[in-house]
């Protein structure tokens, strides 16, 4: 519906080059997000920090192309287990020191957010440091469609998959829907919480690289605020915010909606 009225106000909203790329690659960052927010709240807690992880690992990435010229697979794979750490430390302490998630990543989104603007403090990462190859990446397209979003289907449908077929996956719905009953039958509760905030911290991380190939410029700013969206995405598409419920597909829709309402409402 958002799509045919604002369509129909602004054809060139979708049938234009430009259009039909930004509906694919504006909500890429946003869905990979939400996918990781999905689980997390799948296994009734939240996580909102994942905005400022998504900045702190997107300054350290820049950090190590501009300090150590490493090659872009290794920047990647660094930029994941960053990511997959500060997810840990969350995981970790709503799991042993049994305080709300809700409390703990209130926390942690400030205490990342003010690492990254004590380290970064007035200093940007610009265009000219990333690598070239990275940049181009970032615009490219295949069969029409940016090469950002291929990289959100394929975190989707892996996603879809554990989450539907895997035993870990399933635990975390039997956790979400009753973590009382779920610790009498034995399921590991400790475990898949950590799981849980460790693959969303990774799904952050990997977040950050792809805001560097699009964007290029890294400031203290990177990320603010879209942890919110993230959150919002998953429970417009249908994750229930006390666990047990929803889908990660649904989580994506919600964050494709929620981006082409906001590139739809200035043209409306």
């Amino acid at each position: 519906m958002v799509l045919a009225v604002t369509t129909a106000i602004n054809p060139s909203f979708l049938f234009s080059k430009d259009g039909w790329r930004d509906l694919f690659l504006t909500p890429s960052i946003l869905v990979v997000l939400a996918v990781g927010q999905a689980i997390v709240i799948i296994t009734r807690n939240v996580d909102l920090s994942v905005g400022s992880i998504l900045g702190l690992v997107a300054y350290a990435t820049g950090r190590l192309f501009v300090d150590t010229g490493l090659p872009i697979v290794v920047v990647l794979l660094l930029a994941i287990l960053l990511g997959v750490v500060l997810g840990l430390i969350n995981g970790a302490l709503v799991a042993f020191a049994k305080v709300p998630a809700l409390v703990i990543t209130l926390g942690t989104l400030y205490v990342y957010r003010g690492i990254m603007m004590s380290w970064a403090g007035s200093d940007r990462i610009n265009a000219s440091d990333i690598p070239r190859d990275l940049l181009s990446f970032g615009t490219s397209s295949v069969l029409g469609i940016p090469t950002l979003a291929w990289i959100s289907f394929a975190v989707l449908g892996v996603a879809i998959v554990l989450m539907r077929s895997s035993r870990a996956g399933r635990e975390m719905y039997a956790l979400g829907s009753d973590p009382d009953a779920a610790t009498l039958y034995g399921l590991p509760k400790v475990k898949r919480t950590l799981v849980a905030f460790a693959v969303s911290g990774g799904l952050a991380g990997l977040a950050a690289v792809l805001y560097v190939a699009r964007y290029g410029t890294i400031s203290s700013g990177a990320g603010l605020g879209i942890e919110f969206e993230a959150v919002g995405a998953a429970v417009i598409g249908g994750v229930a915010i006390f666990g047990g419920s929803g889908t990660v597909l649904g989580a994506a829709v919600g964050a494709y909606l929620l981006m082409t309402i906001n590139r739809g409402l200035p043209i409306l």
